[in-house]
């Protein structure tokens, strides 16, 4: 040995490779094994060697693997396999067992409900998986999981699906009828859905550990949630413009609404005569001069209540002469070649000026003769489209009220909840609905009026209700609110503390908070959670506070919500709380008929479902909509109530989409039924049956941060890949079917070299594998699943010590150190994968009891000891690897049983790494000359003299680099490549025999310690 360089080996420790550490820890490795029968007219994964020359006399000395666990599960036995797994091993009672567990350590995820409204679809396989891959490996990490699952029952969605098109656009059905309806249909839809959560192996006390949006508890707390709010002044009534719905009468919010870019408005260009010039601009404006101010308007409907002109303040405005009309337009500058064009008409600019000037000006209303409305100042203005200039109806328009507001301009609504005129709007528009006869009507009277310049169709985006997919409008009405802007500071302040995945969510709720300045509680529906309040017949005031809030809260703990409808009102209202209340007893009063917006509903589920855990959950996990969905409602309601966020992280994931991106729908053709997944379709041919963990390893190996699609070919892919991993777990179990691993295991310090480096992969993999957990990355613990199996295992480890498994002595030291190896790699496997594949993980535990089965959810997740990562061990592995890619390269695809290697290297640190795998200058049984898979190996310094003919030399390099030590070192060699010369031995297959039709003295030596 080379003086310098063994220096230099005992300064990087390559002595650790034969040196003393801690055993495999018996907590990882006490699984026992059973030795079982390997099926007829089956060998596995037998590769090679178990040839024609190795049958008869040689064939049941090999150690071939033996298992009974099936290779492939389909149809109708691997649908009878998982209901099996889940029945008769614990899938039932999991939740309940870790939740009686001693532990410090406790993990919240809270279930954001869904709807409650119809069957399972791919969005809720894809959400609810995700969730229960996340528990799963909570409680594997030893945590004790809280989690329950619920259901949104309230609002139109379920509303919609209980009741017929024409009861639900119906104004006279009962109210009782409909919430009997709607409950009974909620009920059904909640029994469909978890019978499909429990088919998918989602863990939770199904039974009792459930919630629901109509539960007695759920909605007293979230009365008295509603009071709390209202004390704090966050909560109010006013008279103000929302979303209405003519179709299902009612104020809706804005997540409640669907936006249809198709949408055709009849656009209008309307004249506002210039009744009083500016003072400012009295010298510009010529009194005997006709001036119009010209707007722009997709709601001609709207001119009626017209309280106002606004312009931009810092926008530059002039007036336009034009010809045709014999007047001047007042517009925007940058607008007149664009109006040019619009109206047909040349316009010549004549004096432009500042918006600031137009202040104190105004103009005629249009159609309301002897009405004057004044030009007012307003940011919300744009320039990029119309004239410049927006016309101001308070009650039709959030903007147009703001400016109503702050300039004190009258709000009247003439619009009633029908989407149809009032009386108040005239003879000639009363009885009309707005969005067709009213504004033609409109559009006549201002053509009669001689202030129409033109009229034309407007393709454009406009708000749709989503449930019954026709337009509304926007109307001022008696509605109740939350104050947002007022929890806004908090709100933010809160979301600076939570953490979210991926990281750009928190920047979207932090853009969509601001813009929602208030929020419209209140509905006019009757299938919801009322809201409290009582008015006075006489002044229509409302009377709210603790006593009445309170005294409704019991009823409904004691009656149910129902009580609201069916108790007369003087139990809802006794006299007792009139009194309380300073109220005399002689007034009348009356219930109040809305209902919270389901967005409350679902928002105030923190304050029922998370009061064990101080109403904060570790995470929120839901789609992407839901940044302005549920998210965004729990957050605000969270913050007015406790000034801090409901949850500590959010997980936001996409939408599942068909194979060509589109989102799924009959039309399309594109839709997939995630119960047909599973269980397959009429035609199994067309749609086979998958089972539930082909569906789980879909939605774990997508980019959920992105929409996930999903097809025939996606499907496909997920049960390959399901297969390929069952038939290397197979490999795995037919190759310990003789080890125990307490007391055939091998001490790590004692393991072949070989061995330790797949300990030391194993390490990297669970410190990997862990972290990708941790972030909720599944798709990246999926890829570095397949990628161990796959690559490492398979392709590399499997095929080097198929040799040693199969042809050495059963109970040599070198055979059982490699079996230890792989019964801790599967230990390692199972357990990763356990979160994801629950039933192929529980599969493979009982395939591997000997006595009293355990599952994989039970012993734990595997933490590996440091002493696994050896930074000699890689080196020296890692250095056999270059050689060996350096052979396999020259030998073409040959079998490399059938070469000797002549490794030639310099005096090197290369030198000394790899004599730690080969210690004599020739063998055909070194660690060295089982990597390279080749019959026999020889380490020398210098080229040989004389090279035979049949030899080729080969040039290789390995680069050391051991940055802790300061070296980093590239080291050339050399192969000499040549055809085996011994025989080939009738049962290892490799050319070890001494003379043809014989075997080589390593197998003659394992039959002799057969027969003894």
């Amino acid at each position: 040995m080379h003086g310098a360089y063994r220096a230099v080996r005992l300064q990087i420790g390559l002595r650790w490779l034969l040196g003393s550490s801690p055993r495999y820890s018996a907590a990882v490795g006490a699984r026992q094994s059973r030795p079982v029968r390997w099926p007829d007219g089956a060998r596995g994964a037998a590769s090679s060697i178990s040839g024609a020359s190795a049958q008869g006399l040689y064939k049941d000395t090999l150690c071939l693997p033996k298992t009974e666990f099936p290779m492939k599960l389909q149809g109708q036995k691997l649908l009878e396999k998982e209901l099996e797994i889940q029945k008769v091993y614990g899938f039932a009672d999991l939740y309940t067992w870790q939740k009686k567990r001693k532990t410090s350590i406790d993990f919240c995820l809270h279930d954001g409900p869904p709807y409650a409204n119809g069957n399972v679809h791919m969005g809720h396989a894809l959400n609810k998986i995700l969730k229960d891959i996340t528990n799963r490996f909570h409680v594997m990490r030893g945590d004790r999981v809280h989690f329950m699952p619920g259901w949104d029952c309230h609002g139109l969605p379920t509303e919609m699906k209980a009741l017929s098109e024409g009861e639900v656009l119906s104004r006279n059905l009962d109210p009782m009828e409909t919430r009997q309806k709607a409950q009974k249909f909620a009920e059904e839809a909640i029994a469909k859905q978890k019978a499909a959560f429990i088919r998918w192996g989602v863990m939770a006390d199904w039974d009792s550990g459930c919630y629901s949006t109509f539960e007695k508890e759920y909605v007293a707390k979230q009365l008295e949630l509603f009071f709390n709010m209202y004390e704090k002044g966050y909560i109010y009534q006013a008279f103000k413009p929302v979303y209405w719905s003519p179709a299902t009468k009612t104020a809706l919010a804005e997540a409640e609404l669907e936006y249809n870019p198709e949408h055709v408005s009849r656009a209008s260009y309307v004249k506002f005569p210039l009744s009083k010039p500016p003072s400012k601009l009295s010298d510009v404006f010529d009194p005997a001069a006709d001036i119009s101010v010209v707007v722009w308007t997709t709601q001609p409907w709207t001119i009626p209540a017209n309280e106002a002109v606004c312009f931009l303040p810092n926008a530059n405005y002039c007036l336009a002469k034009c010809d045709s009309l014999g007047e001047r337009l007042l517009v925007a500058v940058e607008r007149v070649p664009t109006l040019a064009d619009a109206l047909g008409m040349k316009l010549e600019v004549l004096q432009t000026f500042s918006g600031l000037k137009l202040e104190g000006g105004a103009c005629r209303h249009p159609t309301i003769p002897m009405k004057e409305v004044p030009l007012l100042p307003s940011n919300h203005v744009t320039i990029e489209k119309g004239t410049g200039l927006v016309h101001i109806a308070p009650a039709h328009g959030m903007e147009d009220y703001n400016v109503a507001s702050h300039q004190q301009l009258p709000v009247e609504c003439l619009v009633n909840e029908d989407g149809i005129f009032t009386e108040k709007a005239g003879e000639e528009l009363v009885g009309k609905f707005v969005m067709e006869q009213g504004n033609q009507a409109v559009v006549e009277q201002l053509r009669n009026a001689g202030q129409l310049l033109k009229e034309e169709e407007h393709v454009h985006s406009y708000p749709y209700d989503w449930r019954v997919q026709r337009p509304v409008l926007i109307r001022a009405s008696h509605q109740w609110f939350v104050d947002t802007s007022a929890i806004l500071k908090h709100a933010l302040t809160a979301l600076e503390n939570v953490e979210t995945y991926p990281k750009l969510a928190r920047g979207s709720m932090q853009a969509l908070l601001p813009q929602r300045t208030y929020w419209c509680i209140s509905r006019q529906r009757s299938w919801g959670v009322p809201i409290p309040v009582f008015y006075s017949c006489q002044s229509h005031q409302a009377l709210i506070n603790k006593h009445t809030v309170q005294h409704v809260a019991k009823l409904v703990r004691d009656h149910g919500t129902d009580c609201w409808w069916t108790l007369p009102l003087q139990e809802l209202l006794p006299n007792a709380l009139l009194e309380k209340s300073g109220k005399s007893t002689e007034e009348e009063f009356e219930r109040g008929v809305d209902i919270m917006d389901v967005w409350f509903d679902s928002g105030s589920s923190w304050a029922s479902v998370l009061e064990s855990v101080d109403h904060c959950s570790d995470l929120y996990l839901e789609g992407k909509d839901q940044l302005s969905g549920w998210f965004q409602s729990s957050l605000l309601l969270s913050c007015a109530a406790k000034k801090s966020a409901p949850y500590r992280s959010l997980l936001v994931h996409g939408f599942a989409t068909g194979e060509d991106g589109q989102k799924m729908s009959k039309s399309r053709g594109n839709v997939v039924d995630p119960m047909v997944v599973v269980n397959g379709g009429t035609d199994k041919t067309k749609e086979p049956a998958y089972g539930a963990d082909v569906l789980r390893w879909w939605a774990a190996e997508s980019n959920v941060y992105s929409d996930v699609v999903v097809g025939p070919s996606v499907l496909k892919r997920a049960e390959d890949s399901v297969f390929g991993i069952r038939n290397t777990l197979r490999f795995l179990l037919g190759s310990l079917s003789d080890f125990c691993p307490t007391t055939d295991g091998v001490p790590h310090d004692s393991m072949q070299v070989i061995d330790q480096y797949l300990l030391h992969q194993l390490h990297e993999f669970n410190m990997q594998v862990t972290e990708a957990y941790k972030n909720f990355d599944y798709s990246r613990a999926s890829r570095l699943m397949l990628a161990l199996l796959n690559r490492e295992l398979s392709s590399f480890y499997f095929s080097i010590i198929k040799d040693r498994l199969y042809c050495d002595d059963s109970k040599g030291k070198k055979r059982r150190s490699c079996q230890t190896a792989l019964n801790i790699g599967l230990d390692m496997v199972c357990c990763a994968l356990a979160p994801i594949l629950p039933h192929l993980a529980e599969e493979v535990s009982l395939h591997r009891a000997s006595s009293e089965y355990v599952s994989v959810f039970h012993s734990g997740w595997i933490d590996p000891p440091g002493s696994w990562k050896k930074l000699g061990v890689v080196e020296a592995v890692e250095a056999a690897c270059s050689v060996r890619n350096t052979f396999l390269k020259a030998i073409g695809g040959q079998n490399p049983v059938e070469f000797n290697v002549t490794l030639v290297i310099d005096p090197s640190l290369l030198l000394e790494l790899l004599e730690v795998l080969h210690e004599t200058e020739t063998s055909n049984s070194s660690q060295l000359n089982e990597i390279l898979m080749c019959s026999q190996t020889t380490i020398v310094t210098k080229v040989p003299q004389k090279v035979r003919n049949d030899e080729e030399i080969y040039d290789g390099k390995f680069h050391i680099h051991l940055p802790g030590q300061g070296l980093s070192e590239e080291n050339a060699f050399k192969l000499l490549v040549r055809k085996a010369t011994q025989s080939r031995c009738l049962r290892c297959r490799r050319c070890t025999a001494i003379g043809h039709e014989d075997i080589c003295l390593r197998c003659q030596q394992v039959l002799q310690n057969l027969h003894n």
